[in-house]
């Protein structure tokens, strides 16, 4: 999905208590704890094994870019990364990357703050457009990622019906 253009990034507050948390050296437990609970990976060390591959060597950009979201008693319960790549194909662009609410606290209205706020740090950092990518298990994101103004982007036949998919989950066309 991509979206064109950082401007006007929908508003969405966290709850009373909750706060935002950039990446910090030894984070990486929590983003593991966060990506194992949320069912993103089988066990704990293969999410630490993830993070060490993907990020380690960039743990400067990962201060700058990695945000948790922390519960009212210090518990780290969300995390996405305001990351970069070059998927699409045409340069490196912004990339909202590994989103994640532990399930005791999907619900709580923390999934639009995190995104917004993501998108800040990309806007911040110099990004003009951002990217993520995502799955049609995953629909009821896929609707927040479209409410915040992403489009499909779709690279062949097997993505096109991925997204015939996800329309049959919503009740709504999303290809135009």
């Amino acid at each position: 999905m991509v979206r064109e253009g950082l401007e006007s990034i929908p508003e969405a507050a966290l709850p009373a208590g909750y706060s935002f948390r950039l990446y910090r050296e030894g984070d990486e437990s929590h983003w593991a704890d966060i990506e194992t609970l949320a069912s993103e990976f089988p066990e704990r060390e293969a999410a630490l094994t993830r993070f060490r591959q993907e990020f380690c060597p960039y743990l400067d950009e990962m201060k700058r870019r990695c945000l948790f979201v922390v519960s009212p008693v210090g518990r780290y319960v969300g995390t996405t990364t305001a990351w970069y790549g070059d998927t699409l194909g045409d340069g490196v662009q912004g990339r909202i990357h590994w989103v994640a609410v532990i399930p005791e606290e999907q619900g709580s209205k923390l999934a639009k703050p995190l995104l917004s706020e993501a998108l800040r740090v990309m806007a911040a950092l110099g990004h003009e457009r951002a990217y993520l990518t995502t799955q049609t298990t995953s629909w009821k994101a896929v609707n927040m990622y479209l409410q915040y103004g992403f489009k499909p982007h779709v690279r062949g036949e097997l993505c096109r019906e991925g997204w015939s998919l996800i329309e049959e989950q919503l009740g709504r066309p999303v290809l135009t």
